[in-house]
């Protein structure tokens, strides 16, 4: 277990920066004009009544820039539910998988920071290990700025006022087209006048979390903000192995700000943040086995007994697990922006510049075994990204307009190591055919002793490089036309060209160093050697350069209606697109051993997306209720496809003809007093392959003999059976997707006093539920995940003056659910899982000032 810097130490530092700005706080004079102006643009109210969230301070509007200009939730025509500052601190959501948990139409999954998957309604990224040349259907926007890595998505937030996750296509109105939605981030601003924030938290398994901001002005025209966040958790997973808890949290980060405003029609903000992750992560524990199509003697029981090896534990929920490889998973990520804001004539004229970069250091055991199968695992990354945005606001009574252009180019350099160990060969190789049936062993009669001789595999090493450079470039808008006071049409558009250049090179050296080839580069023969042919069967060399370019057209439409002030109705048809990628984790060989360079590029999914909706407010606005009905159809739906192999590929893209999800959505909120509020969100996703034929296969069609022309497939789960080379799956779920997701909170209080302060004791619940889901990208009856439902609670005391401690238990009842399950590699039928959060408790305590 590694050591996590201490929280006293980010509390030094919040001291020091607090005490840097309230000298200069003291020292200056502020502009009172340009103190409303920042807090207009600060949308820093707590949790004001929405969809989403609980808390003291709801009592104004929430102000959204899902439009790119200001106006309340409610006024906005499309599927958005908006989260506020204080209702993720309260409630734990500190990054967007624990948003999942507040917002039902999100889907996250997470094996690592890396091999994570963001969907909205079930789409979005191809659900498994993640190739970086594709883009992610969901965008995330930090204050403007467009993160690439979903990697991002695992850190967390610093110093949030609000969270806007806006659902369906946003190509017209955001920098990054997004098919699926965009989860738009806005960070508390710069202020003119001193204030701060500080939040300590504790709680059993040696949870400890800081947070801490600091704002106000350096001169009449600048002001700046600081702020810090630090978490550390010891691991839920206990490795016998070698005696440390796995899959800690040990997060830091790190944000600044600056804000000059020289004058009313000019505003520059220039940020910079830094956060990095250092756990012992990310393990899996044993969950079952399933028969699979291969012969008995090379399936998970016999190959486990055959090397004496024993799982530690059968019941997954004793959290156990013997993994031998390091588990790491390192990952930073920071940058700069600059953004100017200037009015120019009628409108609004928006610069965003921005660099970013991400390092990932990662290592994994991917046998997720005790044996030293693979005893190597890892692909470092480094990426760099630049991106620009300009952008244009128009308003007027007549009409309305946002045009902008966005330019992106982006680097990946990836350096991969795989190395196969001293169990590789009995696990790996068949032993041959004089072994009897049902025996995983060697026996003396062995006429093929491959599988008996580990210097066979053991040390076989691959070596990857992994390359690629993206650029992408577009132009887009939207224009209102106020027909009436009442009806408003707004059509936009989008025109995007996508470049990708790649490299997969991968070299294969075995025990003694010698490199593993297809072809003699003496003779110009092929090598037939069974030695060599089995170390290339497992770790394959192999040299692709994949490009993809395309230009696209895309457009939306949207007309709403304003039945009465207090009831908008809204009805939405975008044609949009998800640019073509290229695959960066190797494809196929043929017979030969060329790279089959044909499936090297997929092509862009064509998006027609429908959605109907209506948004209310009655009682006098304390009661919102928002419904919407959508469909969108996705033709050439970028899939990830498996090869069923060990190593030879580690899953590569491929379009599956059509996908659709469709759905209804509802919200609901009521605060009838200051002593109560409640909110509920519910959602059901009916989402779909509407034809999938070249699927991959899920495990019970794994294995066996291949498939001849002709011939028909054993039944599943057919010992020795016959596998076909890929499946239909058409008509099948998606993997990731609830059919049913539900959140609610609720909060009560009452006036009092403590220690002789006035303020108010309160008692909230918060929860949500999942229906059951796939968790493979071809449906298997291994892997679906049950459904399941976390409770949590939090009782405190408040004053008005910003003082709050608390009491919090999340998954209150000690539910055992999994956030994911693995089909471990080789069709041996072993599936592992990342059980979810058990029962956590502790104490927080928050001040404002």
């Amino acid at each position: 277990m590694r050591t996590p810097i201490l929280p006293t130490r980010i509390l030094l530092l919040a001291g020091v920066a607090a005490s840097v700005i309230s000298t200069s706080a003291f020292a200056q004079q502020t502009d009172p004009e340009a103190e409303q102006d920042i807090a207009a643009q600060s949308p820093d109210v707590g949790d004001p009544p929405s969809s989403v969230g609980t808390g003291a301070r709801d009592e104004d509007a929430i102000i959204v820039t899902a439009r790119r200009r200001q106006e309340t939730a409610q006024e906005v025509p499309l599927a958005i539910s908006v989260v506020g500052g204080e209702h993720i601190d309260n409630t734990g959501a500190f990054n967007v998988g624990r948003l999942q948990q507040l917002t039902p139409t999100i889907q996250y999954t997470s094996s690592n920071p890396r091999n994570t998957t963001l969907q909205i309604r079930g789409i979005g990224a191809p659900f498994g290990l993640t190739n970086d040349g594709f883009d992610q259907g969901v965008g995330i926007y930090v204050d403007d700025i467009y993160y690439s890595r979903v990697a991002s998505s695992t850190f967390d937030f610093l110093d949030v006022a609000q969270i806007e996750v806006l659902r369906g296509p946003q190509g017209t109105l955001y920098g990054k087209n997004t098919t699926a939605g965009a989860i738009n981030i806005t960070s508390r601003q710069p202020t003119f006048t001193f204030e701060g924030r500080a939040e300590a938290s504790i709680g059993n398994l040696d949870f400890k979390q800081v947070k801490a901001a600091v704002s106000g002005p350096l001169s009449d025209t600048i002001a700046a903000r600081f702020a810090l966040s630090g978490t550390s958790r010891r691991g839920t997973i206990y490795n016998v192995a070698n005696g440390s808890w796995v899959n800690e949290q040990d997060n830091l980060g790190f944000r600044g700000q600056l804000l000059y405003k020289p004058g009313g029609n000019l505003e520059v903000l220039l940020s910079g943040d830094y956060s990095r992750q250092n756990p012992e992560c990310c393990g899996t524990v044993f969950v079952r086995t399933g028969a699979t199509q291969r012969p008995l003697n090379r399936q998970y029981a016999a190959l486990a007994a055959a090397q004496g090896y024993v799982t530690p534990s059968t019941n997954p929920f004793d959290r156990l697990t013997d993994v031998d490889a390091e588990l790491s998973a390192g990952n930073k990520i920071g940058g700069v922006g600059l953004r100017v804001k200037w009015d120019v004539g009628p409108g609004t004229l928006t610069s965003v510049t921005a660099w970013r970069f991400w390092d990932w250091k990662p290592a994994n055991d991917r046998d997720f075994t005790g044996l030293p199968i693979t005893t190597l695992s890892q692909n470092p990354s480094q990426q760099n990204q630049y991106t620009q945005e300009f952008r244009y606001n128009y308003e007027s009574r007549a009409f309305d307009f946002v045009l902008g252009a966005f330019g992106y180019t982006q680097t990946v350099r990836t350096q991969g190591t795989e190395q196969l160990g001293s169990a590789a060969s009995r696990w790996l190789l068949n032993p041959g055919s004089s072994v009897p049936a049902g025996s995983a062993g060697c026996g003396p009669s062995a006429s093929n002793q491959l599988a008996c001789d580990p210097k066979v595999l053991a040390g076989t090493t691959a070596y990857n490089d992994i390359r690629l450079d993206n650029t992408s470039a577009a132009l887009f808008g939207q224009f209102g036309w106020h027909v009436t006071d009442k009806l408003i049409i707004q059509p936009g558009f989008r025109v995007n060209y996508d470049k990708k250049e790649g490299l997969y090179e991968r070299l294969v050296f075995d025990g003694q160093g010698n490199p593993v080839l297809f072809v003699n580069p003496v003779t110009g023969l092929p090598i037939t050697d069974i030695r060599t042919a089995a170390r290339r069967d497992n770790l394959t060399p192999q040299r692709i350069e994949p490009t993809f370019s395309d230009w696209n057209f895309s457009y939306d439409l949207n007309v709403n209606y304003k039945i009465t002030p207090d009831v908008l109705v809204y009805a939405t048809y975008a044609k949009s697109f998800k640019p073509g990628g290229i695959n960066l984790n190797g494809v196929p060989n043929d017979a030969a051993g060329n790279p089959q360079t044909q499936v090297g590029a997929i092509r862009p999914e064509s998006v027609n997306h429908y959605e109907v909706g209506v948004k209310s407010s009655f009682w006098n606005g304390l009661a919102i209720a928002n419904l919407t009905a959508f469909r969108t159809d996705i033709a050439d739906f970028q899939a990830l496809v498996n090869s069923g192999a060990v190593s030879t590929t580690r899953g590569y893209l491929a379009n599956a003809e059509k996908v659709r999800t469709q759905g209804v959505e509802a919200e609901f909120s009521i605060r009838p007093s200051d002593r109560f509020n409640a909110y509920a969100s519910g959602a059901y996703t009916d989402a779909k392959y509407v034809k999938f034929t070249g699927a991959p296969c899920p495990p019970e069609l794994s294995g066996g003999t291949a498939a001849t022309a002709g011939q028909t497939s054993s039944a599943p789960g057919t010992p020795g059976g016959i596998s076909p080379s890929s499946c239909d799956i058409s008509g099948q779920v998606l993997p990731g997707v609830s059919k049913w997701s539900l959140s609610y909170g609720a909060e009560g209080n009452v006036q009092g006093r403590l220690f002789g302060q006035e303020g108010q004791f309160y008692l909230g619940v918060d929860g949500n539920y999942r229906s059951r889901f796939s968790s493979n990208p071809s449906p298997s009856a291994y892997t679906f995940i049950d459904g399941y439902a976390l409770t949590n609670f939090r009782a405190g005391f408040r004053t008005d003056d910003g003082f709050n401690v608390f009491g919090w238990v999340r998954n209150a009842f000690d539910t055992h659910y999994f956030e994911l399950l693995q089909v471990a590699p080789g069709s041996t039928g072993l599936i592992v899982g990342n059980p979810g959060d058990p029962r956590t408790y502790g104490l927080t305590i928050q001040k404002q000032f």
